[in-house]
């Protein structure tokens, strides 16, 4: 039978983290695939971090990244460019993964192509149209083109058939990123972390706050909000320690080094290679955070997690207690950390959660489906 051509597309360091087990996957099973994989450059250097931490090249980059871009730009240059992708290669099946700009265009561009679409994290959900922004939206417009929805959750496939999507074209599959997350713990060494050996022995003898925050949304007011909450908890508490890779975004390279940047305890640094961020959180008493990968992926390490949002696509580790929202507000997050550094007990039930995302079997559930559907 002849294999199945996959197109991946690849825009952000978040989605290559989590289609990496993915496209490896298809990479092992030479009979069943033909794999090829597109970058967008959407993230240009954070996505390049990843992929080279995976081992895994693109057959197509198409460099949209310019500086000050605009959504508008950018998904124009993205379905333009991609475009030409698909004219040479005619997939029989493209992937695409979550709620970024690539995702959509990957998924747009393939049904003006009448290729068959597979949407990995399909029925992530806020049904706040602004929130995440411009993330709530993409996806949902991906899972009205979709034709396979790899849902991470049941909360999530549950979501999807309220919005009337087919349960025949529903597959639970647990969340790539617990794949990901699991490869790189057995590889990761802490002679090769991209962190000085002043914050690797701070890190393994010290409470460490790991701190990371990119959201949109959060921009301007939410930020400030968030770097003061952090400078008073380390006024507050003189054994702690926040290490906070910044976000390369302007927005968030402003506020963030002007409110917090001349504290003894408080560490900026550069964006971390996915495998540094993985062993710093894996030594981190806990995290704040907006990003939806780590929701997912601190629970791994009984790890308490607060997200500064207002609302989650990821309600399962609410649900289980493993995360909290805490939203941008000052004192909600100051009293939201303080309880975790101060209540043993408090911190015991958060961090004493198995993780609702996932076993690390994602990937190779995908294949499978894809590989029957051919």
């Amino acid at each position: 039978m002849k294999p199945v051509k996959v197109l991946t597309i690849v825009g952000t360091r978040p989605e290559a983290i989590k289609l990496a087990p993915v496209i490896l996957e298809l990479a092992s099973r030479e009979t069943e695939f033909v794999s090829k994989v597109c970058f967008t450059g959407q993230h240009r250097q954070m996505l390049d971090q990843a992929m080279t931490l995976f081992g895994i090249s693109a057959d197509y980059d198409l460099d949209v990244m310019i500086p000050g871009q605009s959504l508008a730009g950018m998904t124009a240059r993205i379905i333009e460019r991609l475009e030409e992708v698909f004219q040479k290669e005619q997939p029989d099946v493209v992937l695409v993964q979550g709620d970024t700009t690539t995702a959509f265009c990957g998924a747009l561009v393939a049904f003006y192509h009448q290729v068959k679409i597979g949407h990995v994290e399909a029925g992530l959900r806020t049904y706040e149209k602004y929130a995440p922004f411009p993330e709530e939206i993409n996806r949902q417009m991906v899972s009205r083109l979709a034709d396979f929805h790899f849902a991470p959750t049941e909360t999530a496939r549950q979501a999807l058939l309220k919005e009337g999507i087919a349960d025949s074209t529903i597959f639970v599959t647990g969340n790539t990123v617990i794949d990901a997350l699991l490869w790189i713990r057995q590889r990761v060494d802490e002679q090769s972390m991209s962190l000085t050996p002043e914050l690797i022995e701070i890190a393994k003898k010290d409470r460490v706050v790991l701190v990371t925050g990119h959201r949109r949304e959060n921009f301007g007011e939410g930020f400030d909000g968030i770097c003061n909450a952090i400078h008073e908890v380390a006024d507050r508490f003189g054994d702690v320690h926040f290490i906070y890779p910044v976000h390369l975004n302007p927005n968030v390279q402003e506020p963030v080094r002007r409110i917090l940047g001349n504290h003894s305890r408080i560490h900026l640094i550069d964006p971390l290679p996915y495998s540094s961020l993985v062993w710093l959180m894996s030594h981190a008493y806990l995290v704040l955070t907006d990003s939806g990968g780590l929701q997912e992926e601190a629970p791994s390490f009984e790890k308490p997690v607060l997200v500064m949002r207002d609302t989650t696509e990821r309600p399962e580790g609410i649900a289980a207690g493993c995360a909290r929202l805490v939203g941008t507000d000052q004192k909600n997050i100051v009293d939201a950390l303080s309880l975790l550094l101060n209540d043993p007990n408090e911190y015991a039930r958060m961090a004493n959660v198995k993780n609702p995302y996932g076993d690390g079997k994602a990937a190779e559930r995908i294949a499978d489906v894809i590989a029957v559907q051919r």
